[in-house]
């Protein structure tokens, strides 16, 4: 029987059987792996066309024919280098968790490609089944692949699948199993260019395996002049220094002849005597090949790759459909780029059209909740009514009407496959500001919220690129700041300067970005990533992906709503509030030109930007116009739009990045809020 369940990834299944086992996917990004791990799991993984989706491992619990199965979804890469924090989750958890088995989940319309991390995946020595995904797909591009020669050349089982169709998951998981539980007294000896691979005896002298039984330590490539036997060599004295290692040696000694800086230096701090033989070895290796050593070891992955697919595909020559031209058509400069406008147009008109109009419905339908006065009703109903209750439903009447609408839109154009070319498209806007290509799907998030969006960086590959789009991001005018500018400008002024705010946000982030850029040192790598072909969203996959993201939203964002609302008004009501805003008035009145209560209502704008607008209408009514004149109507939207990111956004930060980084963030904000701000109140007199 397979039958799964959620739970917490700290956990782990207690067995009543002892049949326990660990299976980890690992594969390329785009391969289908979250389908099959909802598939194994029944967990509402975010699913999409997105490079590296799952940044952190994931994890879930499988019962199968008596068996508790832990499945961890790896990040889906391309290498075991240590370039990204992908390579770096996934290559220490294959070494230091030793799961039972891999699972090396592959695209059947990239075989080849696939087939480069596959030896990779080999030469850590670690039991494996190979889960030839998507072959539907594959078969619709006229490809077919000969799945018993492929596990035949491998030497490892071959499971054709098509996840999203639960078809050959049964299957995959049995032979999962019985790959982990299989006696070690033999094995397949590794692929090498010319060779079919059969089962042999495992020679004595052969290295321990994990289990401490006698193993033949397996690789992907084999190398001329040599080479190879200076890489068992190698491997020998790695196991005769003792070193201690995680990995396996022969793998250690392929690792020092690429150059792999990490385990270089774990093997330098434990024997110079390896390094300096390593040393021989790659200069040895650099003379063979005529190229750097790094490029050696992979021109030979991908030579065997090569032959491997060669081998066992047949690809049918077909005329282009209509969808490859359209696909062709969406990633040429002009075409691509005006395709790349409209689509975000086209999604942020939906969100504000959708949102307004939910937004209106609800506010109807919890009209009962009028905000009370603590003189009269007492401070501990204001703080509970106002505070708690009151948060609670601003962010059901205020940030949920538009989060869901773009977060469905979002869905939809990510299972497309459009999404991922308005990243291609624009990943050269993005490299203007300094910025990866990638981080224009945080900046898409963050006119919905930041909070997410911030989650969102994940998919960049460095901390500095993280750290750079989460800045971009805390400027994107999310569904909340559009709410002020909206409520304040649109409605106050006139509809041109409310789009003039946005213009000068745009124009405050771009310049922001480029200075960041130049004060946290580092470069800004080209943008790879795999165009995938459009196909019709799958409706299960839209709303799996669109409840995600909002529960996600709702969990994290709306008891930071209610205690934070809670605290300011703990302060309100106890006139600590005033204090302070006199303490500001220097900025607000003085260089602002804002009216004394605008501290407070920044204050209040802390918890939730919305609040500005809100804290105003319960102060003075409908009508604003009446106390504030358009050019401070017009400052003060732009500072709430610009100043210190609200409570939420800065607690994602601290999640993310720590309480230096976020501080560091949400200085800058203020410092350029107040700076443009100020400079706006001196102009804008002459102008409105």
């Amino acid at each position: 029987m397979l039958s799964h369940h959620a739970a917490a990834p700290e956990k782990k299944p207690v067995s009543r059987n002892g049949k326990h086992l660990t299976i980890a996917l690992a594969g390329n990004a785009n391969v289908g792996k979250s389908v099959i791990f909802n598939q194994l799991t029944g967990s509402h993984q975010t699913i999409g066309n997105w490079p590296g989706k799952t940044v952190e491992s994931a994890k879930g619990f499988l019962d199968f024919e008596g068996y508790n199965i832990t499945i961890v979804d790896l990040p889906g890469i391309y290498s075991l280098s240590t370039f990204s924090i992908e390579e770096i989750v996934t290559r220490d958890f294959i070494a230091r968790e030793k799961p039972d088995v891999i699972i090396n989940v592959i695209g059947a319309p990239v075989l080849e490609r696939n087939l480069f991390f596959t030896l990779q995946l080999m030469e850590m020595d670690m039991p494996m089944v190979v889960c030839l995904n998507q072959i539907d797909l594959a078969e619709s591009k006229g490809i077919k692949i000969d799945a018993a020669g492929l596990e035949n050349r491998l030497g490892i089982p071959v499971v054709p699948t098509v996840a999203s169709r639960g078809q050959g998951i049964r299957e995959l998981v049995a032979r999962a199993i019985e790959t982990a539980k299989s006696p070690e007294n033999t094995i397949a000896t590794r692929p090498v260019a010319g060779e079919v691979i059969k089962d042999r005896p495992v020679p004595e002298a052969g290295r321990r395996g994990r289990h401490g039984r006698r193993r033949r330590h397996r690789r992907g490539a084999r190398f001329r002049g040599g080479i190879d036997t200076g890489l068992t060599a190698l491997a020998g004295l790695i196991d005769s220094e003792n070193l201690d290692l995680d990995y396996p040696s022969h793998w250690v000694a392929l690792k020092l002849l690429e150059g792999d800086a990490t385990i270089t230096d774990l093997v330098r701090a434990k024997s110079e005597k390896v390094i300096a033989a390593s040393e021989v070895l790659a200069r040895q290796t650099e003379e063979v090949y005529k190229q750097p050593r790094f490029a050696a070891v992979a021109s030979e992955r991908y030579a065997l790759a090569n032959e491997i697919a060669g081998d066992v595909q047949i690809q049918a020559v077909s005329k282009p459909t209509f969808v490859e031209r359209l696909e062709r058509l969406t990633t040429q400069r002009v075409f691509g780029y005006v395709t790349s406008v409209i689509v975000i147009a086209g999604l942020l008109l939906w969100t504000f059209t959708v949102g307004n109009a939910l937004s209106t419905l609800l506010s109807d339908a919890l009209s009962f909740f009028q905000p009370v006065d603590p003189q009269i009703s007492g401070s501990f109903w204001s703080i509970l009514w106002n505070g708690i209750f009151g948060g609670f439903v601003a962010g059901v009447t205020l940030v949920l009407p538009f989060v869901i609408p773009f977060y469905l839109l979002l869905a939809i154009m990510e299972d497309s496959g459009i999404l991922t070319r308005v990243a291609f498209m624009l990943d050269s806007a993005m490299h203007q500001m300094g910025l990866h290509g990638k981080a224009i799907i945080p900046l898409i998030l963050g006119f919905g919220c930041s909070v997410p969006a911030i989650a969102a960086t994940r998919i960049m590959g460095t901390r500095r690129e993280r750290l750079l789009a989460s800045f971009a991001v805390t400027f994107a005018p999310c569904t909340a700041r559009t709410i002020v500018v909206l409520g304040l400008v649109a409605v106050y002024v006139n509809i041109w300067w409310a789009l003039a705010l946005y213009v000068i946000d745009l124009i405050v982030m771009f310049i922001a970005v480029k200075v960041a850029v130049k004060v946290i040192p580092g470069d800004t790598p080209g943008l790879i990533m795999e165009m995938h072909s459009f196909k019709l969203p799958s409706l299960s996959v839209v709303l799996k992906q669109t409840w995600a993201r909002t529960r996600s939203l709702i969990f994290l964002v709306f008891p930071l709503y209610m205690i934070g609302s809670a605290a300011v008004q703990t302060l309100y009501v106890y006139g600590i509030l005033q204090p302070v805003s006199d303490f500001i008035s220097p900025l607000t009145v003085s260089w602002l030109g804002l009216p004394g209560i605008a501290g407070i209502l920044l204050i209040f704008g802390f918890v939730r930007k919305e609040m500005i607008l809100l804290t105003m209408t319960v102060l003075f009514g409908a009508n604003l116009a009446a106390v504030l004149t358009p050019v401070q109507l017009i400052v003060l939207a732009l500072v709430g739009m610009l100043y210190i990111p609200c409570l939420s956004t800065v607690g994602i930060l601290v999640k993310e990045f720590g309480w230096k980084s976020a501080l560091a963030i949400s200085a800058a904000n203020l410092a350029t809020a107040i700076l443009i701000g100020g400079i706006a109140a001196k102009i804008l007199p002459y102008i409105v």
